[in-house]
């Protein structure tokens, strides 16, 4: 059972509640995911920054919460929404206390290791929804390069600035369009920034069966090496400069839910994050810069 406060020991009282670090874009945007969906969910959650959320016995959610292993959580899912089914089915459990199943994870889990399991899910049409917090690196482990770190970023493994000036020299993966290639009936991008568009698009989806997608863009001030005050003010400006698209696809077919009257320059975005620092200093690295501009600039076109 859950303790009151005022029932804990001061030993009890020091332990970590919310191990999430001051100005966390994923926390703020599961925040208003969490709101969309309601309190009648259970979170199937892979290892990731967002593990120690539940530290028996506390807990922030009013809901259920699964942790699983980094690789398998569509694969847990899996396994509560048939329980579900089953106890529906035998009359056990009243259709109106049904639960929505929801899959949260990071990037690492989202872009790399869990791609096989979360393939499986969704041919399977697993009625769930997959929330993937992206702060474009695995954070809780020392910010180590994923297949969603960006063209250009610095991170833990990749070599110091003096080796190499460019930083990463991959490109992100579009996990969007690789989740879109297995035709599910909806996907979605969001940002911490816009919660209302993230209202909207939980709304838009509430009665559709089968695979959902939400990839929450996750400014990350220890990794990004920024201010935490500035997380949404990141957030905001990878929208306005089109780096982070607000899009949505309903059965495959595409739409953008924000588009920019006029896209600021990349340039404001990257030159305020220690991770992009070595492309302004001590030698300005014109062509990384302007190859990241043109990346965005062919998207939009």
């Amino acid at each position: 059972m859950i303790k009151s406060i005022k029932d804990l020991t001061f030993e009890e009282q020091m332990l970590p509640g919310t191990p999430a670090c001051a100005g966390c874009g994923g926390l703020l945007a599961l925040r208003h995911c969490l709101k969309a969906l309601g309190e009648k969910t259970v979170i199937v959650n892979a290892a990731g920054c967002f593990t120690l959320l539940c530290v028996y016995p506390f807990t922030p959610f009013k809901s259920s919460w699964l942790y699983t292993a980094m690789a398998c959580a569509p694969a847990g899912a899996q396994g509560v929404r048939d329980a579900l089914n089953i106890l529906i089915k035998k009359g056990r459990l009243d259709e109106k206390e049904d639960l929505k199943v929801v899959v949260l994870t990071g990037d690492g889990a989202a872009y790399d290791m869990g791609l096989s399991s979360t393939s499986g899910a969704i041919y399977r049409n697993l009625d769930f929804y997959y929330i993937c917090y992206d702060n474009e690196a695995y954070g809780n482990t020392g910010f180590q390069s994923s297949g969603a770190t960006p063209f250009g970023s610095k991170t833990g493994t990749t070599l110091p600035a003096e080796l190499n000036p460019l930083g990463s020299e991959l490109s992100k993966k579009d996990l969007f369009e690789i989740w879109r290639s297995h035709k599910p009936p909806y996907l979605a991008t969001i940002s911490p920034s816009h919660p209302v568009d993230i209202a909207n698009k939980f709304k838009k989806c509430e009665g559709i069966k089968g695979p959902k997608l939400f990839i929450a863009h996750s400014p990350c001030p220890p990794g990004w090496a920024t201010e935490p005050r500035l997380s949404a003010k990141f957030a905001k400006l990878a929208v306005e400069t089109g780096i982070w698209p607000l899009k949505e696809a309903l059965y495959g077919e595409v739409k953008h839910t924000l588009i920019p009257k006029k896209f600021k320059p990349v340039e404001e975005y990257l030159s305020e994050q220690g991770r992009f620092a070595h492309l302004f200093k001590p030698i300005r690295q014109e062509e990384a810069i302007k190859n990241i501009q043109e990346r965005v600039n062919r998207y939009w076109k």
